[in-house]
């Protein structure tokens, strides 16, 4: 989907997107994934889980983390973010969420630029190592409809590894399609304020086979990027394969993929209508 998962993202997206969307549907996940980037030889695991906090509540809460590892026979960097929230739905329409996110960040190698200040880390310490929080509220007035505003590490680490921004996005769609277009500004990773723009669709072909295709605009590294992925879904499980490929700017391509349990469908949680 390009990125753009702000307004139609799944519970376990909203860990990372939107926490508001941890409400937004009764569906309990538990999921793994893995992510890499060839050209920059990073790799990144992880996973989460979001659930009601009590059965016969609508208070909805999750916990996940990733731990990303990059060029371990140069630069040596190694991070672990973990991430946490919850969210409340009111009347099926609008839904608030408040995450948390701790993240440390260290660097054993040197970068190209050798033992310098730009590229040398910061050797026994860590790079980063802060708290900070995330917001988020979704509206959806109809269920083909929705409409997001989130911000992430809203308490200024002042660090690009957890920078400052604020986002929106618009979706509309059915059980068989959607289609969303979010818009980010970014306050910390470059020298001015700069805006990633994304937009994608999702088709629901023979009611188990998602495929999707996005697009990406990064004003900061000046990058256009494609997208396009497939998976397979019911209700016990789903699982996802995605390739993005810069196509202007700096080449560079990511691959992720993905694996999720919908723990309600196999009988280890309570009916999710009982109570909302």
């Amino acid at each position: 989907m390009g990125g753009a998962l702000r307004a139609f993202g799944n519970p376990m997206d909203g860990l990372f997107f939107n926490p508001a969307n941890m409400a937004a549907s009764r569906v309990y996940h538990v999921g793994v994934t893995a992510q890499i980037w060839p050209e920059a030889q990073r790799q990144s695991y992880g996973g989460g889980a979001v659930d009601s906090i009590v059965s016969s509540s609508r208070l909805a809460g999750g916990f996940g983390g990733a731990w990303t590892l990059q060029d371990p026979e140069g630069i040596d960097r190694r991070a672990t973010d973990l991430r946490f929230g919850l969210a409340y739905p009111f009347d099926r329409v609008f839904f608030l969420g408040l995450g948390g996110r701790y993240l440390w960040l260290s660097q054993d190698g040197v970068g190209p630029l050798g033992t310098s200040v730009a590229s040398g880390g910061l050797p026994e310490e860590d790079i980063v190592r802060t708290l900070t929080l995330d917001a988020g509220v979704t509206l959806r007035p109809v269920p083909e409809f929705a409409l997001a505003f989130s911000g992430q590490n809203l308490t200024n680490p002042g660090s690009s590894f957890s920078p400052t921004t604020l986002g929106g996005g618009a979706a509309v769609g059915t059980t068989e399609f959607s289609l969303e277009g979010d818009v980010v500004i970014d306050f910390t990773t470059w020298d001015t304020t700069r805006m990633r723009v994304m937009g994608g669709g999702e088709l629901l072909a023979g009611d188990h086979f998602p495929l999707r295709i996005g697009w990406r605009w990064d004003e900061g590294a000046d990058t256009h990027a494609l997208s396009g992925g497939a998976g397979y879904v019911d209700r016990a499980f789903s699982a996802e394969l995605a390739v993005r490929r810069t196509v202007m700017g700096e080449p560079a391509t990511a691959i992720v993929f993905g694996f999720k349990a919908h723990l309600e469908a196999t009988g280890m949680t309570p009916d999710p209508s009982e109570g909302f």
